[in-house]
């Protein structure tokens, strides 16, 4: 297949990563992150709770050298989705691309905060003020509520098959807590 061909093909090959993605953002949408966990119910509380989830399935996937294209898949449909949703709420097409860009950096900072939290020893609640709450802190009782699902959430997607997260069986945060 040329280069062109691939560029304007009508397959969409990431179209298999679309029900991971819509299990990803059903599972950021939760009520009980919001109502628990004090995550704000905002445009920015939503994205900041969906960019968590996607960094943790990212996290989990990385592991598996096999899954680089579906990672790749998966980013394009929150990319699209990310522009889409900018859209919506009126963005301009002048201005869509470099919001579309801080959001892909803040995922990779999520991505690198959380992962150097849940496995390296960093500290969880700072990631989660920094990356959820944006230095506005909940009440304890909140805070640490988000810190253990997301712990616990981390750990039941370590315990699933690359297969099964690919297919969009992620785990349930709410009955895995």
């Amino acid at each position: 297949m040329s280069f062109f061909s691939k560029i304007f093909s009508k397959d969409k090959s990431n179209a298999g990563m679309r029900p991971l993605y819509e299990a990803i953002v059903r599972e950021g949408r939760q009520i009980a992150w919001y109502e628990e966990g004090q995550v704000p119910d905002s445009i920015d509380g939503r994205f900041d709770m969906i960019a968590a989830i996607f960094a943790l399935v990212m996290i989990r996937l990385e592991k598996d050298e096999e899954r680089g294209q579906d990672i790749a898949w998966l980013t394009e449909i929150f990319i699209s989705d990310m522009d889409g949703q900018l859209r919506q709420i009126g963005i301009g097409e002048m201005v869509v691309g470099k919001h579309v860009g801080r959001m892909m950096g803040a995922l990779g900072g999520r991505v690198g905060a959380y992962r150097e939290a849940l496995e390296n020893g960093a500290d969880l609640q700072d990631a989660l003020l920094r990356n959820i709450f944006r230095g506005e802190r909940p009440d304890d009782e909140a805070l640490g509520y988000i810190a253990q699902r997301i712990t616990t959430y981390h750990a039941a997607l370590e315990a699933c098959k690359t297969d099964e997260i690919i297919a969009g069986n992620i785990p349930d945060s709410g009955a895995v807590v």
